[in-house]
C-alpha cells in the first residue's frame, strides 16, 4: 500500500510535518542525512556541483532554478548532497596555499593561514551571516499571506556558500597574480587595481545573495537586499580618494594573524 498523510498532517511551508516537534524531527533528519553523506564520497555528485560552480561565474539563475527543482522533488530547499561544500573546501586549500607561497610564508605559517580561512573568514563569517539572513528573512521577508512558509537555515547558508565562492575565486585566486607586482606597489594603479577587485568580488557577493533570497516565492521586497551597493561604491570611490589600499591591508592582517 502506498503511505498516505493525512490533509492536516503536513504543513504548506517546507513539507514540514505540523506540530513543532515534528517540524524539528524532519529538520535534525535531512541535517543527519547531510552529515553523513559527508562520509560517503561515492554517494556525492561532484560533476553536478563542479556544474554550480562554473555557473554561479556565467548565469546564477540557472544554479537557483534548480533549487526549486529540489524543493519540488524533495520537498527540501537546501542541498542534500554535500559536494559543494566538499569542493569548495578544496578550493579553499588551494588557493590558501598560493597566498602562502605568494606573501613567502613557511610551512607552519600556511597552515595557521589554511585553518584561519577556512573555520574563521569562511565557516565562522558564515554561520553567522547565515543566521543573520535566516532571522531576518524570516521575520521581515515573508509574506503575510504565507507565514505556514519559512526560510531553512540550511537554505541560507547555502545562499552564502554559493556567494562565497566566486568572491574566493576573485580574491584568493585571480588577485594572486597581481599581489606582489601591481597591487601591493605604493601607487595609485596598485590600489586602484586591488580594490576594484574588492568591488567586483563583493559586488557579486552581494548580487548572489540576492538571486538566493528573491528565487524564494514567498519572500517579498527582496530588493532590499541590494540596498548595500550603494554603500559599497561609497566606501570604494573614499578608497581610491584616500589611498586605502584593502588588499595590503588584508596581506598585512594575514601576516599578523600567522605569527
Amino acid at each position: 500500500m502506498l503511505p498516505t498523510t493525512s490533509p492536516g498532517g503536513r504543513g504548506q511551508g517546507n513539507g514540514a510535518l505540523s506540530g513543532r516537534d515534528a517540524a524539528r524531527h524532519t529538520a535534525g533528519a535531512k541535517r543527519s542525512k547531510y552529515l553523513r553523506r559527508l562520509l560517503r564520497l561515492r554517494h556525492m555528485d561532484f560533476e553536478f556541483a563542479l556544474w554550480q560552480m562554473l555557473y554561479l561565474f556565467t548565469s546564477p539563475q540557472r544554479v537557483y532554478r534548480n533549487f526549486h527543482y529540489r524543493k519540488q522533488t524533495k520537498d527540501q530547499w537546501a542541498r542534500d548532497d554535500p559536494a559543494f561544500l566538499v569542493l569548495l573546501s578544496v578550493w579553499l586549500c588551494v588557493s590558501t596555499v598560493g597566498f602562502g607561497f605568494v606573501l613567502d610564508m613557511g610551512f607552519f605559517e600556511t597552515i595557521k593561514l589554511l585553518l584561519w580561512v577556512v573555520f574563521i573568514d569562511c565557516v565562522g563569517v558564515g554561520l553567522l551571516i547565515a543566521t543573520l539572513m535566516w532571522f531576518i528573512s524570516n521575520k521581515y521577508l515573508v509574506k503575510q499571506q504565507n507565514r505556514d512558509y519559512d526560510v531553512e537555515w540550511g537554505y541560507a547558508f547555502d545562499v552564502h556558500l554559493n556567494a562565497f565562492y566566486p568572491l574566493l575565486v576573485i580574491l584568493h585566486f585571480i588577485q594572486l597574480f597581481f599581489i606582489n607586482y601591481v597591487i601591493v606597489s605604493n601607487s595609485v594603479i596598485g590600489y586602484f587595481v586591488g580594490n576594484t577587485l574588492w568591488l567586483i568580488a563583493i559586488g557579486y557577493y552581494i548580487y548572489v545573495t540576492f538571486l538566493g533570497y528573491s528565487a524564494l516565492p514567498f519572500l517579498k521586497n527582496t530588493a532590499v537586499l541590494l540596498y548595500p551597493f550603494a554603500l559599497l561604491i561609497v566606501l570604494y570611490l573614499i578608497s581610491l580618494a584616500l589611498g586605502w589600499n584593502f588588499t595590503k591591508m588584508l596581506c598585512s592582517f594575514y601576516k599578523y594573524r600567522v605569527k
